[in-house]
């Protein structure tokens, strides 16, 4: 029987279970968080940080003669002197071409409720700069690390076939070396090293605004979920090798400042997910409880607001049990775990309550769609909103074609006056 007493005590109900769904997410936010302040900077000793290559940089130094003239006094007498200075310029030079390649190969982590999307990259990169001024002088060469305190296995620094990593002394990240040129002169330079990062990699071809000439870059990554940084500017090629890409950036002339480079993929966090989950668990439940009212209602089941209470303990349990289940075991694991308990615990009841046949039937199915349903559409990024927009459309709609001949206020009437009649002893 459906009193008005008893709506607004599954009301009741419905407001209890958000208030301890707003408390688990409060908490799963805060482990979250605690998480990430103290693992993030463990894995980033570790593993290093987001990098940055920039290109070497070239300045050329030279020196030009002048005359200067002064009048010099002595012995009563002035004479004129003539010397030769020797002015200092400088300026900076672009490399005649560029070849730069970047094997990545992805290695996420998982660390307590986070996923870290690292990996580890085999850096090359070889420059060709021809001296086609005039001058004859010095040739600076900079060579910066993306990240000044990490570690680079097997670096090598080759100028014009020499290597010369054994001589160099890195100061603040950056090794420099010096050659004397002339005109015509071609100086070429190739760097090598193996290194680690995380979340993304980058190449900037120069500090700002440059002229690139013959430029190359090609990235080989081993995952097929590519993206680009912010800002970036997008391959020229694309070409699928096995389960990565081959990405290739080339450029005859060019003027730009955009880098390029490459996002890692990431995976569904699990604390993240949890989060995600209890925001919309009161949607799910809300909609469970109308599709059981109704069905109450169309076919006569007496469920008191205290068996409500016992599938909004059990809906709970789900996201209780995922959001402690989740850092210990596989995120699939703990959702197989954590929604297989709550039909369990849901069926079982309903099947004492009603019978096994409104329990296993109506009761299942509805339980799979607005709590498994529901959750396994925050699995489809992007998709979430307009998954549970379509069930619960679905829902209305269906109950509206249910209960369309149902006459509601001939419905409680017919319950209030029972109770009443009950109430008064002596009428028969």
């Amino acid at each position: 029987m459906q009193t008005i007493g008893r709506i607004v005590a599954i009301i009741a109900v419905f407001v209890g279970a958000c208030i301890g769904w707003a408390i688990l997410g409060a908490t799963t936010a805060s482990r979250t968080a605690g998480q990430g302040a103290r693992l993030g900077p463990e894995v980033q000793s570790l593993w290093g940080q987001e990098q940055r290559q920039v290109a070497p940089t070239f300045g050329f130094r030279w020196q030009t003669p002048r005359v200067v003239e002064r009048t010099e006094e002595g012995d009563g007498r002035k004479r004129l002197v003539r010397e030769t200075v020797w002015d200092e310029h400088a300026k900076s030079m672009s490399a005649a071409s560029t070849r730069v390649t970047a094997d990545i190969r992805l290695d996420q982590r998982l660390k307590g409720l986070l996923w870290y999307s690292l990996y580890d990259t085999v850096f090359d990169g070889r420059w060709t700069y021809l001296h086609e001024d005039s001058h004859q002088g010095t040739l600076d060469l900079a060579f910066s690390f993306p990240v000044p305190d990490a570690t680079y296995d097997d670096f090598k620094l080759v100028l014009d076939g020499r290597d010369l990593a054994a001589e160099l002394r890195p100061e603040r990240g950056v090794v420099s070396v010096s050659v004397p040129v002339v005109q015509g002169q071609k100086v070429e330079l190739a760097v090598h090293y193996k290194t680690r990062g995380k979340d993304a990699w980058q190449y900037a071809p120069a500090d700002g605004v440059a002229s690139l000439r013959d430029f190359r870059l090609a990235i080989h990554c081993d995952f097929g979920a590519i993206d680009y940084p912010r800002g970036t500017i997008s391959p020229s090629t694309r070409v699928r090798e096995g389960n990565g890409w081959r990405l290739t950036w080339d450029f005859r002339q060019v003027v730009g400042g955009q880098a390029m480079g490459l996002v890692m993929p990431e995976r569904i966090q699990p604390g993240e997910l949890a989060n995600q989950l209890t925001s919309t668990a009161p949607i799910s439940l809300l909609l469970f409880f109308i599709v059981l009212f109704a069905l109450g209602v169309l076919q006569k089941l007496d469920i008191h607001p205290a068996n409500y209470l016992a599938i909004a303990g059990a809906f709970f349990s789900f996201h209780l049990l995922f959001a402690y289940c989740v850092d210990h075991v596989h995120i699939v694991t703990a959702f197989v775990i954590a929604s297989t308990s709550s039909i369990v615990m849901v069926t079982s009841y309903m099947r004492l309550v009603v019978s096994p046949r409104f329990a296993f039937r109506e009761v299942a199915l509805a339980q799979l769609v607005y709590q498994v349903g529901f959750s396994l559409a925050h699995f489809a990024k992007g998709y979430t909103g307009l998954t549970i927009s379509v069930l619960a459309t679905l829902t209305l709609f269906v109950l509206m074609m249910l209960t369309g001949r149902v006459r509601w206020s001939q419905v409680f009437a017919k319950r209030d006056s029972r109770g009443l009649a009950a109430a008064q002893p002596g009428q028969g």
